[in-house]
């Protein structure tokens, strides 16, 4: 019998959101986070820093013994939120989220994925998946030596290798990383070269597999949440802008035809919330019904993050198609997260699965 999901933010939850939102308002305005792009080093080590040892945010997911804050999903979905509401270029969901619990499946006895579950919990290492982006829980193992598409490689300090025999730590200065260009500049990507035999291992084939099926699993479920900030963004700026944009001596925002696109939208966006935290809560719990709140929330704040970006570079029409005003950044960032851990059309294929739904013949 399935527990009644905890939908509500709770006070601990408030708290840390008002802690995220004030660090990123005051270290990460998108002036700043453009200027970071198109240098090509998007990340500012300082605010990562301050955000993963500082407030604490890197070790939310690691349990205290292992020198982390053994809270849960539920706070780190918080933390994406506003790391998508500010569009902010940083390794979280890649290493705090994907490697991390991808490390934590491997269980205490690993010797390898503890010492690494310390320094992500302290801030001390980045580390990675060397997956695809596009990866989603289903996929296979990659073959060769190369892995293309892999995020935030730039940024890494260890890279956690899928091979034949299992799952390897390879540290940074043992692996070849070749930038990308990628349609998002805030999530770099590069192609990840490793030797065979280079690093450490830290799981058989079998152990791995279902680490790293758990890790995106976790991911994807959280990427909904960094896709809710997205779009409570766009929406809360294209209110705003079309409230104080006056044509024909009245406001914009004040037009029927542009209510009812803004309207629409707030529906979209109430239903992506319930969709994320529903998703985050049933990873907490460990609930059995995961995989499915996890299918139905990437299958809906994908197209809801995308619609809301869009809306907003359309309502805020000659300055919305500019490169300084940040709506293309919050666009490309919503359509790189639409293929990001699996299309939305992948996540309605699981789902139909899980439900027994057959398919058209």
């Amino acid at each position: 019998m399935s527990t009644q999901p905890d939908l509500l933010y709770s006070e601990t939850e408030d708290d840390l959101r008002a802690a995220v939102r004030s660090l990123l308002t005051g270290r990460s305005d998108h002036t700043a986070t453009l200027a970071r792009a198109e240098s090509g080093s998007p990340y500012d080590d300082g605010l990562w820093q301050s955000l993963a040892a500082g407030i604490g945010a890197a070790g939310l997911l690691v349990p205290e013994e292992l020198g982390g804050q053994g809270a849960g999903h539920r706070e780190a979905a918080v933390v994406l939120e506003e790391l998508g509401r500010g569009v902010t270029p940083a390794p979280y969901l890649t290493s705090s989220v994907i490697a991390t619990e991808t490390l934590l499946a491997l269980g205490g006895a690993r010797e390898g994925a503890t010492g690494l579950l310390k320094g992500l919990a302290a801030g001390r290492t980045v580390a990675v998946l060397a997956l695809p982006l596009a990866a989603s829980a289903g996929a296979g193992r990659p073959s060769g030596t190369t892995v293309t598409g892999v995020a935030d490689a730039a940024a890494a300090d260890v890279l956690l290798v899928l091979r034949d025999d299992g799952l390897h730590a390879v540290e940074r200065g043992d692996a070849t990383i070749e930038p990308l260009t990628a349609l998002d500049l805030t999530r770099p990507l590069a192609s990840v070269t490793t030797a065979e035999g280079s690093g450490t291992r830290l799981a058989d084939a079998e152990q791995a597999g279902a680490a790293v099926r758990r890790g995106l699993l976790a991911g994807a479920g959280l990427l909904a949440s960094e896709q809710l900030g997205i779009a409570e963004w766009c929406l809360e700026e294209t209110v705003r802008y079309t409230r104080d944009r006056y044509q024909f001596n009245r406001p914009v925002g004040s037009f029927q035809a542009l209510k009812h696109r803004m309207a629409q939208l707030w529906l979209d966006v109430a239903g992506a919330r319930a969709a994320a935290r529903n998703a985050a809560d049933a990873l907490a719990t460990g609930s059995a019904e995961a995989p499915l709140a996890v299918s139905v929330a990437q299958a809906h704040c994908s197209r809801v993050a995308v619609r809301a970006a869009e809306e907003c570079v359309q309502l805020h029409a000659g300055i919305g198609m500019t490169w300084e005003h940040p709506a293309h950044l919050y666009l490309k960032r919503a359509k790189a997260d639409e293929i990001a851990l699996g299309t939305p059309g992948r996540h309605k294929e699981v789902l139909a699965e899980l439900v027994s739904l057959p398919g058209p013949q």
